[in-house]
């Protein structure tokens, strides 16, 4: 395949996945984690502070790189915000990770990249995730990176490359505290790739592993020591630059010291949630069954089984060697190990959310192109290739429309779709509609006065940012009355002991397993219902000629 033509391709396919990833970005209802976000981000951006929080937060990439886009988009507070401003930050990223495989197409082949990036493009758990304001993409984009400076590196043994890795490590770090799962994985993945490969050859090799560098060849054992001595040199220049990259977010700038050494303080509640006990506990089979078929009663049926499938013909021709074409083999064998560690490692883990899986399922993609091409390779008669591509291009078009599905209002906030996890209903928006209508009718209009009662109120706090005076309280205060109080079912009793007005209430789902009551003075609920009684003037005939 000639460089324009693949150039041209990979063009075509991050098109084709931008105009996939976009439309209706604001559709569906903000899930409670992209408003803590969003909410996060505006402290950064009205107050311009940002403090990392290791108890309950992650890195601070996903606000600093929001900045640029909420610029652009013209809002000149909060308030003017849309979801779309802040989804299409992961919606970039996610289009990024197929620009990406231009400078991997010599690692992958380049059949392997166009195939691994239509996957990526058309993958259902990569559409949804990529449009949702969290940090997933955003690691594995990161990570992806990376992989790919690395390899530039070992090619050219170019500085610059090295240099690349090590921000893009950096940014890993800033962005998740998963990020150690990548770490780890990759240089176990290194240390057997390099093992494998000098046992296969026979030899012991002082550079890099994955490919000889050229300027190697001819070398005195003196020169190739001086050369190696150089490597880990850059490796220290690239180790340095991760480090001063992740210390400039935590530390937003300098302006918050103690922010990098929180940043190690977090893992001792991440390595204590990730052992258990909690509601985001799940079987080691979780996200290997959600991949591979999910189906609940009157919902489609969801399947990502092609990539899984692709990807372990890909791992089969990493073991054998065959049918890889232009691919280099020790790269493909280090994806190999690398993805089956992450997604072992990932399976181990108790605490599971489904985004997380993004990290090893990405791996298996690129695996995916790998093992497209092989499977291809493999079928010898002309007549059975066509076969084969045909089944191929029916299952990519299967993919594209789960994804379709998966976004569409129907389906993309249900929780018959396995990727919208604990995902709000549309009654929240109901709800915030109906607030805004009887605030209309109140004499302070947006400054309005409301409470909110509840243990666990989000994404509130993103859908009542345009009101001025919002309180929240996990229990009924001693003074609970005011024109709204929004409350919990549970909270229920207690709350209409401490009320001493008069309220008409109404019942509105948040999740399908939390509904949330909204009280209104019966004062304001009457201005409000008084405006429907009174009767529509009717023009005179003078008036309408």
């Amino acid at each position: 395949m000639k460089t324009w033509v693949f150039a041209a391709l990979i063009l075509i396919i991050s098109t084709g996945a931008l105009v996939f990833r976009l439309p209706g970005l604001s559709r569906r209802p903000m899930h409670t984690d992209e408003a803590v976000h969003a909410v996060k981000f505006n402290i950064l951006w009205e107050e311009g502070q940002y403090r990392y929080d290791p108890q309950e937060y992650h890195g601070p990439t996903l606000y600093y790189f929001a900045l640029p886009v909420v610029w652009l988009s013209g809002a000149r507070d909060f308030a003017e915000t849309s979801a779309a401003t802040f989804r299409l930050v992961p919606v970039l990223f996610g289009v990024g990770l197929i620009v990406l495989l231009m400078l991997f197409s010599d690692g992958l082949g380049r059949t392997s990249a166009i195939c691994a990036g239509v996957l990526t493009a058309i993958s259902p758990a990569m559409v949804y995730y990529s449009r949702y304001y969290i940090q997933e993409t955003l690691l594995v984009f990161f990570t992806l990176v990376a992989i790919v400076a690395g390899w530039r590196y070992v090619r050219s043994r170019r500085v610059g490359w090295a240099l690349l890795a090590g921000v893009a490590v950096g940014l890993m770090h800033a962005t998740k505290e998963t990020c150690i799962v990548a770490w780890g994985a990759l240089l176990a993945a290194l240390v057997i790739t390099a093992a494998w490969t000098r046992w296969q050859r026979g030899v012991v090799r002082a550079a890099c592993p994955l490919v000889p560098s050229p300027d190697d060849a001819g070398k005195t054992h003196r020169q190739q020591a001086a050369s190696g001595t150089l490597r880990v040199s850059v490796l220290g220049g690239g180790v340095a630059v991760a480090v001063v990259v992740s210390v400039l977010f935590f530390s937003a700038f300098f302006t918050n010291p103690a922010g990098p050494l929180d940043s190690l303080r977090a893992y001792a509640t991440y390595f204590d949630r990730a052992g258990g006990h909690g509601l985001h506990d799940h079987p080691w089979h979780y996200y290997l069954h959600m991949l591979i078929y999910t189906h609940y009663k009157t919902g489609p049926v969801w399947s990502e089984a092609l990539i899984l499938l692709l990807a372990a013909i890909g791992m089969v021709a990493a073991l054998t060697g065959k049918g890889i074409r232009d691919a280099h083999l020790p790269l493909i064998r280090l994806l190999t190990i690398y993805t089956l560690l992450m997604a072992v490692i990932y399976s181990a883990i108790p605490y599971k959310t489904p985004w997380s899986m993004l990290s090893f399922l990405h791996g298996m993609i690129l695996l995916a192109g790998v093992g497209a091409t092989a499977l291809v390779v493999w079928v010898r008669f002309a007549g059975l290739r066509v076969v084969v591509g045909l089944l191929l291009a029916a299952g990519a078009a299967q993919l594209g429309w789960q994804a379709h599905l998966a976004n569409s209002p129907r389906w993309h906030a249900d929780n018959r779709n396995p990727y919208a996890y604990a995902h709000p209903l549309a009654g929240v928006e109901r709800l915030t509609d109906w607030v805004e209508r009887v605030a209309a009718f109140h004499p302070a209009r947006e400054g309005m006065l409301i409470k909110v009662i509840a243990p666990d109120p989000w994404p509130l706090p993103w859908y009542l940012r345009r009101f001025e005076r919002v309180g929240y309280w996990e229990q009924p205060p001693e003074d609970a009355d005011a024109p709204v109080v929004i409350s919990s079912t549970e909270l229920e009793p207690p709350l209409d002991a401490w009320l001493r007005g008069e309220y008409r209430v109404s019942h509105y789902g948040l999740r399908p397993d939390v509904v949330l009551l909204v009280y209104v003075e019966e004062e304001l609920w009457q201005r409000f219902a008084r405006s429907f009684a009174d009767p529509i003037p009717v023009p005179s005939s003078q008036e309408g000629e």
